[in-house]
């Protein structure tokens, strides 16, 4: 759930001695996964429900152990997949990937491309799938008016090569030479020799360059393919972009409009650089019954005495609008009760609200050292994750300048 400032979120109790060893071990498990979960929300928040956003932190994440943890946080964040092939065996996160640079790079002509038949998706003799990518090269060039020539041959043996590896699963990166002029034409001749095959091509990747620009271009050009070849599913064939992605990054596209479909991020997502730290803090409250109440110069370090519960007010639309904290021992408000209330930032005012529903925001799953409920599973806790984002108001959703969430 979203989690508002001087809320506690999680509640310890136990002999002292045993309580204080837990705190380095609590804030270390929660800062970074509560971090990196937030940003993924905000880069979900940005994109809209309908785009397909993959984790791709693995090489900038502060080392293998971080970057499991950004995986899996960044799904729970909202994120659809992740290119960390460890974190989707460990956590069944759905697994995307896409052809490397070096992959593209390391071919120099069709010759180098062994085996290079490819069977029918139907079944019958295998047929050389280079010849009939050159073959359809020729005729996509002639759509696009652009010379033969000056498409690259390593490329074009690189797509063959990871065709007949991949004939369900084909893709093609198209930045590695020049996307108009090669990296495009390659990419429909193979795709369209795959087509004649029964095979259908999954995607194409955009790793430099005006992104959103280029997508359009690049969808013209499908659109094109599609109507001159009786290709219908052509036209829809998904884009996907990367490339230092950022929060701007994503104004940006929805600024300017595009047809990505796809969007890998990396570095913005698993290292937060517009806040490379959460500053959770765990207090004493309460010993042995007396509440402990923190007095500080620092007024933002002053602690809130007594064990708490925790209540979220929804009003009558269905949006959580407070965020109300009580001591354990008061009664439990109730849906439609009229309550008095002291707004945190402003003690000295007492108003009165009336919640259309109230949900207590605490659960025990740990009693006596024992797991006492048993713990929901990482699709669950993503579904919980984004459905409670949802339900906040836009005014408070906002990323730009929201509306303060009284607790």
């Amino acid at each position: 759930s979203p989690l508002f400032p001087q809320v506690p979120f999680l509640q310890v109790k136990g002999p002292l001695l045993v309580v204080q060893l837990l705190e380095t071990t609590l804030l270390c498990l929660v800062n970074y996964a509560s971090l990196v979960a937030t940003n993924a929300a905000r880069f979900r928040l940005l994109a809209g429900p309908d785009m397909k956003l993959v984790e791709m932190g693995l090489r900038r994440a502060q080392g293998p152990d971080g970057a499991l943890s950004a995986s899996k946080y960044s799904y729970i964040g909202g994120f659809d997949c992740t290119s960390n092939i460890l974190a989707g065996k460990l956590y069944g996160i759905p697994v995307r990937g896409t052809i490397a640079h070096s992959f593209i790079m390391s071919f120099r002509c069709l010759e180098e491309v062994q085996p290079r038949e490819l069977p029918p998706r139907a079944g019958g003799d295998p047929v050389d799938l280079a010849g009939l990518a050159v073959s359809w090269l020729q005729r996509v060039c002639d759509l696009l008016q652009t010379p033969p020539g000056k498409a690259n041959q390593g490329e074009l043996a690189a797509f063959v090569s990871y065709a007949v590896t991949f004939p369900c699963d084909f893709q093609g990166l198209l930045d590695t030479y020049c996307v108009k002029r090669s990296g495009l034409p390659n990419f429909c001749a193979v795709a369209l020799a795959l087509h004649q095959l029964g095979y259908q091509a999954i995607g194409v990747r955009l790793d430099s360059g005006d992104l959103a620009k280029q997508s359009k271009e690049i969808r013209a050009v499908f659109r094109a393919c599609a109507a001159h070849f009786q290709v219908p599913w052509f036209g829809t064939i998904p884009i996907a972009v990367s490339n230092d992605i950022s929060e701007q990054s994503l104004e940006e596209f929805r600024r300017e409009g595009s047809e990505i479909d796809m969007i890998g991020i990396g570095t913005n997502l698993v290292t937060c650089p517009l806040q490379p730290s959460l500053g959770c803090v765990y207090k004493l409250v309460e010993v042995n019954g007396s509440p402990c109440l923190k007095l500080t110069e620092d007024e933002e370090k002053m602690t809130i005495p007594g064990r708490k519960a925790v209540y979220r007010l929804y009003d009558a639309a269905g949006h959580p609008f407070m965020d109300l904290m009580a001591l354990e021992e008061e009664p439990l408000p109730s849906a439609g009760q009229e309550l008095g209330i002291r707004v945190l930032g402003r003690l000295e005012e007492t108003t009165k609200v009336i919640p259309t529903t109230v949900e207590p925001l605490h659960h025990t799953y740990f009693r006596d050292g024992q797991v006492c409920e048993p713990l929901p599973s990482l699709p669950e806790v993503r579904t919980h994750a984004q459905v409670s984002l949802s339900l906040l108001s836009p005014a408070h959703r906002r990323l730009q300048e929201p509306q303060p969430y009284p607790v």
